[in-house]
């Protein structure tokens, strides 16, 4: 699902650690996709390394049991700004 980073700071520090662990709390397969960069969701550092800036749109997929869930959660999650505003 394509969502649009609309937080100041976009995937860095506080708002990737609490993408990551949000990702953590489900049990299916979750990538956050920049350009041509992947990254595992439920690791800190590759999160990190997609360098995803405010506006940059971003691709979140999930594959699982309860992938429906985690999708929902993340995309509200970064369309929430990260709960910074």
């Amino acid at each position: 699902m394509k969502v649009t980073l609309k937080n100041k700071v976009g995937l860095h520090a506080r708002p990737a650690a609490l993408f990551v662990q949000t990702a953590k709390k489900f049990k299916s397969n979750i990538k956050v996709i920049k350009g041509d960069l992947e990254a595992n969701a439920k690791s800190i550092l590759e999160v990190l390394s997609l360098g995803a800036e405010y506006n940059d749109e971003i691709f979140i997929e999930a594959v699982g049991e309860d992938e429906e869930e985690a999708l929902k959660t993340l995309v509200d999650l970064v369309n929430n700004k990260f709960g910074e505003e």
